[in-house]
């Protein structure tokens, strides 16, 4: 894709869904933290399921702290990898409390010291609260970004260097998300829905599905 096709790409999604947001259901920075940490292989759906009796509950990293650990264990104990999730959000929880004063670093090199937070999960925090300009290039990115041409890469990271060169402005802000919907609704893994696709003419996939092989 060039310059124009990949403008012209967003435009339309822009055009499609001004304000996308994310899926994950928080109420202020922390508990975005901790479901963002929580998705790691699993869905927006089951977090939120988990999440919301205990975001009732749990405000502060402090509120989490006196929860604790098996406390943490019975509210998400649907999701996958929960034992070790748990463990990581105390031990993140602890790190605020005692480093932060509580609060949410707005910086990557800081968020990517917590326990069980990499450069993905720091991206979608600095993108969603903190409003800056990041790629979190999650599974559904890296597909479309190699699919379509946008920005072919081998890894999460050389996908995420060629977004950040390629991405025009007024889209920069909000490109992951609507990437990462498209991705999940429509640029689908197993069997993309080319026909219903707003974008087609501008990728560069040879093996389009042109007809809804259900119709």
């Amino acid at each position: 894709m060039n310059k124009a096709q990949i403008f012209e790409f967003f435009r339309r999604l822009a055009e499609d869904n001004p304000s996308p947001q994310t899926e994950l259901e928080y109420g202020n920075a922390y508990q975005l933290l901790v479901a963002v940490a929580l998705s790691a292989q699993a869905t927006d759906v089951g977090v939120n399921k988990a999440t919301r009796a205990l975001f009732r509950k749990v405000e502060t990293p402090a509120q989490m702290l006196e929860l604790g650990e098996d406390g943490l264990k019975e509210h998400i104990k649907t999701i996958g990898l929960f034992n070790s999730k748990a463990k990581n959000v105390i031990a993140l929880s602890q790190i605020l409390v005692d480093q932060h004063g509580g609060a949410v670093p707005d910086s990557r090199e800081e968020l990517v010291k917590l326990p069980g937070v990499g450069r993905k999960t720091a991206n979608v925090v600095l993108n969603c609260w903190f409003g800056q300009e990041t790629f979190a290039v999650d599974t559904h990115i890296f597909r479309v970004s190699n699919r379509t041409g946008m920005a072919k890469g081998k890894t999460p990271d050389h996908v995420e260097a060629k977004l950040e060169k390629r991405v025009p402005q007024p889209f920069r802000r909000d490109s992951h998300h609507w990437m990462i919907l498209h991705g999940r609704y429509v640029c689908k893994a197993r069997t993309p829905e080319c026909w219903r696709c707003k974008v087609a003419d501008l990728c560069s996939f040879r093996k389009k599905v042109l007809e809804n092989p259900r119709a």
